[in-house]
């Protein structure tokens, strides 16, 4: 996670993906963090009028990954803590 912060732009975001990825699995609470910062690094790697489409693109390709029979529970905790999560779990 320290790595992340003297970097900038979609850089940034993507070592804060990694690092959330490898430090909280121990803290159910943050399972998402990681998931939403790669959503803000695909935004971030790309012009800003194509930020939308991109950032719902790695949102749906991420959805897809989900097992099936996690699915509607990963789908309702992203709804629920969308709002702390910059918002990128909506359109």
């Amino acid at each position: 996670m320290g790595a992340a912060r003297p970097l900038r732009g979609a850089a940034r975001f993507a070592a804060y993906a990694a690092g959330q990825a490898g430090c909280v699995a121990h803290f159910p609470e943050h399972d998402l963090g990681a998931a939403a910062y790669a959503i803000k690094a695909a935004a971030a790697a790309v012009p800003e009028h194509k930020r939308r489409g991109t950032r719902q693109a790695e949102r749906n390709w991420q959805r897809q990954q989900i097992p099936g029979h996690l699915r509607t529970l990963v789908l309702e905790d992203q709804s629920r803590r969308n709002s702390i999560c910059w918002s990128v779990f909506n359109d």
